[in-house]
């Protein structure tokens, strides 16, 4: 398993709520390539509760749509839009938890369209949220004009925290 490398974090004005390990109230994701496989643990905190002590399903799909985009940005070396979300959840995910981990993965790509599988796991392992997410991919020179993407590659490190 082999880090992902943010290739915005050195950028000015960078503040994605997903994935900028500053962001003071963001999700501060960080990404795992294992496989064809893009992996994230993320540590639940209580101000994205819902309910007491579960995790707003909002702040899932958020989660499940960030994780999609780094799907885009490490396979296909270009950046890209969300076009469609469906979400489905089995079972509640707990903020008391120390972690959940998801994994997502390329389904099908049909031109400029890409098919993102998505699933969220609790501390237990058990499958608690299920997303499938469609992307428009943009063209590799829109993507480094307007979104400063500049390639997005793996640490040489094989160590993960998990």
């Amino acid at each position: 398993m082999k880090k992902v490398i943010n290739p915005w974090s050195r950028i000015d004005g960078y503040h994605c709520f997903g994935c900028d390990p500053n962001h003071e109230s963001g999700l501060r994701m960080e990404f795992y390539e294992e496989g064809e496989e893009i992996v994230s643990l993320w540590h639940p905190r209580q101000d994205f509760q819902g309910w007491i002590d579960t995790l707003h399903g909002g702040v899932q799909a958020t989660l499940a749509d960030e994780i999609s985009s780094w799907v885009v940005f490490r396979r296909f070396q270009t950046s890209g839009m969300t076009s469609k979300m469906e979400i489905r959840y089995h079972r509640p995910i707990r903020t008391t938890d120390d972690h959940i981990l998801l994994r997502a993965s390329v389904r099908e790509q049909r031109r400029n369209l890409v098919t993102i599988g998505v699933r969220i796991y609790d501390v237990h392992e058990e499958l608690c949220t299920e997303a499938t997410c469609t992307y428009f991919l943009f063209p590799p020179e829109r993507a480094r004009q307007e979104f400063r993407f500049s390639g997005c590659d793996v640490e040489n490190d094989e160590k993960a925290p998990f």
